[in-house]
């Protein structure tokens, strides 16, 4: 990404164009959906790095929509070199592995409202007397034991048509680009499956797919006078058991092949008609196509084998695009925050990355794990609020907390030990756990608010890492350590506050005055340590005198 928007960078700038937008993808991953939410990631420099202020950020969101067009081409470049090396670490697991015509790479376009609460520019009314924009967008399909990435997006006006098969056309082609080894003016050829909803069932975007070599499974509108045909397929009994989502039959839904009964002549060469009649449910408003009491949809396909209830059951699956495009909205899709248009489709580019993020960690790291299917709200809670590190060891620990950490200030466990071990707040400070404060002026870092741990104590530590004095702790857990409560609330600012507070506040006792008091103790003879000492003298009766 760095190397992408290399041409955008200023001179002298600190801060790269690539790990800002990569940092923006991040924000959203975790739960943001405006530009200001990457204090989320600001607020953990040890894990994130430096990350830009708002200010720099705006600016650069502004630089790239003035020239919308080449910089969301190199974010794609970007993203599809990153997305070739994920597949391939991802081996069996990546949805190109053993593709052929019997197990293509599936590609679901489908489009989606995002309302707009505000005026902003090309916003418009939608077909459902809404307002706001009508995206189009384009997702690879993980199978049904994960997720899905989107490929390509194409934002539109609000009254944007549904069937428009130039747009659909323009995101497939931006779809198959992003494939890993893909060459332009190549095509894909029947490794390839797309499915579409009704919106793509036009003589154009047919054409163009026949011309592609691609499968196809798109909805097809069936005409006015088609009850006619039905009957001739009630009479002759062509109708065959329908399967559930399972791949077993399902009550009451049957399939047949409408091919011959239509006229396919305008259609491309190949195409195959397919229905399906089911009883629908209790309540649902019969249209003028359904016939006998049953609802009647219908498909095109190009697919010359399979029995007929097995492909009516790879195109009724395209429904899993429904799910691809709810958890882009929880990721930053469900609202657009800029006024501009070039701006929002920056935004949009930014969403897909955040998105594609998160299906390739759960793709990578999770292959035999339930939470390779969770949705955004479930990883963000099970697992991107788990604490970077968990301390497994007896000796003493450190809670290094950052003073930019915005969460609430950590205290330490309770004790999971079965012998009389000390409390924290009773444990007498060492050698080893005695917090360091600098002399002043010198600009040494200093450890003030720190949390000692003690011994034989052990647990969960919110937004900081847990290590030893001596050598880095075992860790059996990961995570971003961001918590549910992190960076988006105003304690943020109240802790970041007070750890400023407690770094400036200068020392009682700086090492000028320590050399002094030492040097006229030897002078007069007088003994400071020892248990006689002067100082433990003075550490025992200045609590006396406190307490009275």
């Amino acid at each position: 990404m760095s190397h992408a928007l290399s041409r955008w960078r200023k001179p002298c700038a600190r801060h790269d164009p690539g790990k800002i937008v990569t940092d923006l993808a991040l924000a959203l991953a975790v739960g943001g959906d405006c530009l200001a939410d990457v204090a989320a990631l600001r607020a953990e420099p040890s894990v994130f790095g430096a990350v830009a202020s708002d200010p720099t950020v705006s600016r650069l969101v502004d630089t790239l929509a003035a020239d919308a067009d080449q910089a969301l081409t190199a974010i794609d470049s970007a993203r599809a070199a990153a997305r070739a090396r994920v597949w391939g670490a991802a081996g069996q697991h990546a949805p190109h592995h053993g593709a052929s015509a019997e197990h293509p790479v599936v590609i679901d376009v489908d489009a989606t409202l995002v309302t707009a609460h505000s005026d902003k520019e090309l916003a418009a009314p939608t077909f459902k007397r809404g307002f706001g924009f009508h995206p189009l967008l384009a997702f690879a399909d993980h199978g049904q034991d994960g997720t899905g990435e989107p490929l390509s997006a194409m934002l539109r006006k609000g009254n944007a048509g549904s069937n428009t098969a130039a747009e659909h056309i323009a995101v497939l082609k931006a779809a198959f680009a992003q494939l890993p080894g893909h060459k332009p003016g190549r095509r894909p050829g029947k490794k390839m499956l797309v499915r579409a909803d009704g919106a793509g069932g036009t003589h154009e975007f047919l054409s163009w797919l026949s011309g592609q070599r691609v499968q196809y499974s798109v909805g097809f509108p069936l005409p006015d006078t088609f009850a006619t045909e039905l009957a001739v397929l009630d009479k002759a009994k062509l109708w065959q058991p329908a399967y559930d989502g399972e791949g077993q039959i399902r009550e009451g839904a049957f399939v047949a092949e409408a091919t011959g009964l239509l006229n396919l002549a305008s259609w491309p060469e190949g195409m195959r008609v397919i229905i399906r009649k089911e009883r629908p449910h209790p309540g649902a408003q019969l249209r003028i196509t359904d016939h006998d009491g049953n609802r009647v949809t219908a498909f095109a396909t190009n697919t010359a084998r399979g029995q007929l209830a097995d492909l009516e059951l790879r195109h009724r699956r395209r429904a899993r695009c429904e799910d691809r495009i709810r958890i882009a909205k929880d990721t930053g899709l469900r609202n657009l925050p800029l006024h501009d248009f070039d701006q929002n489709r920056v935004w949009l580019a930014i969403v897909a990355l955040a998105v594609e993020i998160t299906a390739w960690l759960q793709m990578l790291a999770f292959t035999d794990h339930p939470a390779r299917r969770w949705e955004p709200k479930r990883l963000r809670l099970r697992l991107f609020s788990i604490p970077p590190g968990s301390l497994t060891t007896a000796e003493p620990a450190a809670c290094t907390c950052q003073p930019t950490h915005p969460g609430p200030p950590c205290s330490p466990p309770a004790s999971t030990s079965s012998d009389s071990s000390p409390h924290p707040a009773e444990v007498t400070p060492t050698a080893s756990t005695t917090r360091n404060t600098p002399a002043r002026g010198t600009g040494a870092p200093s450890d003030l608010g720190q949390t000692v741990i003690p011994p034989g104590t052990s647990g969960n530590h919110r937004g900081c890492r847990l290590k030893n004095d001596d050598q880095q702790a075992p860790r059996e857990s990961f995570g971003l350590g961001l918590g549910k409560d992190h960076a988006m609330t105003d304690t943020g600012i109240v802790a970041r506050k007070r750890h400023r507070e407690l770094a400036d506040r200068p020392p009682l006792v700086d090492a000028e005055l320590a050399d002094e008091l030492l040097a006229r103790a030897q002078t007069e003879g007088v003994e400071l340590l020892g248990p006689d000492g002067l100082l433990s003298q003075v550490s025992k009766a200045v609590p006396e005198r406190a307490a009275g």
